[in-house]
């Protein structure tokens, strides 16, 4: 989730890193709010730039290489902006972010619950080990 624009330059970064976690195999989804929206219109100052280059070429690779970046309705609304105003790849939608949360909220739920039974049976064999049953008969 990004919600600074073009204002800061800890957005360039979040791209950098984004674009980083495509190069390494990673699926990337960025959500962004308030005047983050700003950084993925087509008609973007080039003020921000990065290691990377420019802001816009940071966010379009981030598009094109197969990252999703979702744009925050109500924001977009707020600043007059149409579908039209962005970059290619880019979809004004909140719906599939929240589904991608509840996915993401599953699996570290189903995660949770193995390494806590994982935890348990090792607490179990460290407590009650099994030679305790046994009798030992000379």
């Amino acid at each position: 989730m990004l919600t600074r624009g073009t204002d800061h330059e800890l957005s360039s970064v979040a791209f950098t890193i984004a674009c980083g976690g495509i190069t390494s195999g990673m699926k990337v989804y960025a959500f962004l709010v308030s005047s983050a929206v700003d950084l993925v219109r087509r008609k973007l100052s080039t003020s921000l730039t990065s290691a990377a280059g420019p802001a816009e070429e940071t966010d379009g690779r981030l598009c094109r290489a197969g990252g999703t970046i979702w744009a925050c309705p109500p924001c977009v609304k707020a600043r007059g902006y149409t579908q039209e105003d962005f970059i290619d790849g880019v979809t004004i939608q909140a719906h599939a972010m929240h589904e991608r949360l509840k996915q993401v909220q599953r699996v570290l739920a189903s995660e949770r619950r193995l390494r806590v039974r994982s935890a348990s049976s090792r607490l179990d064999a460290a407590v009650y080990p099994r030679s305790w049953g046994e009798r030992n008969e000379p």
